[in-house]
């Protein structure tokens, strides 16, 4: 991995140093993961077209052009063509032929077995029809599912059921505490990012004001979808804050998109400073999803709120392993080790999960292991922090109950 490794020292220091970064890679390398958001995966197969779409924020790539070309079909073809049993980067005619004849369940079986995830927290708003569940995703896996409810779909459900504009705010929290409670929902999140943005003005909207927005929806009515029924999808700021505040009262961990998406997304709404003056109002967990190009400004958030909490999500398997040690490194410049966690964002297609817990792995050996090697840290502090990173952390915000730590020799055994 390249790790940065002292000159030789007259005492043996760069022999310890460098026993002492293996030690860091070897412990990373076997370290349990909680993948505190992800999504399920699809349970059919797929033709290249739709396996094209899935593994691209944009969709299909344009005439003539194939979302194997980018850095995430290449990572594909680089390291989950072995898995597969073939030789790295496999040609995708070649990748997708063996796809199909493996199918999709011993694919899937594959690919999840060798991210060594403990525990999945399951975000189910988004095509839940079409993916497993979070119990079936953790059965595949030999892991544990937790879901997190998504706000906006039970805002969504509100508006299907005729409730009145007068009872709106009541409705709301009455529906967003059943829905936790009848699936033991770990959290909550909000796609806000997506529909309205991060410009939200900060105060809890009064219940008159509320009362307007909700009226002035319902008179909408729900909103055509082409080839599908027609649905409410709630793109209002108020009703929007009116979640969000919901969401505060319950008190669970609010999981928040930030930054990198697909075509919905407006990239100058969705900076997390944006929420600042929201974030300062009140202290139930906030953890900020993805973060990439904001991932900077989303460590700095951490620092100084004591609430917020960061991942790197899918740029993880966007970026690739490649990139993943500089990105981690940014991330974790100025936020404290105990406010960053593990999350793949993967969506529909296990390689997704495969390539997020290999690049995090790969970036976070590489860089508790440099700074081992250079004498800033010490391995026992090194090993403490990548298991706060990969599973305590959530755990604790969460309320999971915690991974055993990983054995460790002492840094400079023999194997």
């Amino acid at each position: 991995m390249g790790l940065l490794i002292p000159g030789p020292a007259p005492d043996g220091g760069a022999t310890s140093a460098a026993r002492s970064a293996e030690e860091i890679v070897d412990v990373v390398r076997r370290l349990p993961l909680i993948d505190h958001h992800c999504h399920g995966v699809v349970t059919t197969d797929l033709d290249r077209a739709g396996f094209e779409r899935l593994i691209s924020e944009g969709g299909q790539a344009p005439d003539g052009l194939t979302n194997f070309d980018t850095p995430i079909g290449l990572a594909i073809r680089r390291h989950c063509a072995p898995v597969l049993g073939l030789r790295p980067h496999a040609p995708p005619a070649t990748y997708l032929a063996r796809r199909a004849e493996l199918g999709v369940g011993e694919v899937t079986r594959r690919l999840l077995a060798t991210t060594g995830t403990a525990r999945y927290v399951v975000d189910t708003g988004f095509l839940s029809e079409a993916l497993t569940t979070p119990g079936e995703l953790a059965e595949v896996a030999g892991a544990v599912g937790h879901e997190i409810v998504r706000l906006e779909s039970v805002a969504e459900q509100v508006a299907a059921s005729g409730a009145s504009a007068g009872r709106f705010v009541g409705a709301i929290a009455d529906a967003l505490e059943r829905a936790v409670q009848d699936r033991r929902a770990v959290g909550v999140k909000t796609v806000a990012a997506y529909r309205v943005g991060l410009d939200l003005d900060p105060a809890r909207p009064g219940p008159v004001e509320v009362a307007h927005a909700a009226q002035a929806w319902f008179a909408a009515g729900p909103g055509p979808r082409p080839g599908d029924r027609p649905r409410w999808r709630l793109t209002d700021p108020v009703l929007t804050r009116a979640l969000l505040w919901a969401a505060v009262d319950i008190g669970l961990p609010i999981q928040v998109h930030v930054g990198f998406g697909d075509a919905d997304i407006r990239m100058h709404r969705v900076d997390p400073s944006l929420l600042t003056d929201w974030l300062a109002r009140h202290r139930v967990p906030v953890m900020l999803l993805h973060c990439w190009p904001f991932h900077r400004t989303a460590a700095f958030l951490a620092a100084v709120h004591p609430h917020v909490h960061l991942d790197l999500g899918l740029a993880l398997h966007y970026l690739g392993p490649a990139r993943a040690t500089a990105v981690l490194a940014e991330a974790a410049e100025v936020a404290p080790f105990g406010k960053l966690l593990y999350s793949s964002d993967a969506f529909g297609v296990p390689e997704l999960y495969h390539l997020a817990a290999l690049a995090f792995r790969t970036g976070c050996a590489d860089l508790l292991a440099r700074r081992v090697a250079d004498g800033e840290w010490s391995v026992a502090d090194a090993v403490r922090i990548a298991e706060m990173i990969a599973h305590g952390n959530a755990a604790r915000v969460y309320r999971l109950d915690p991974i055993a730590a990983v054995p460790t020799r002492p840094a400079g055994e023999q194997r």
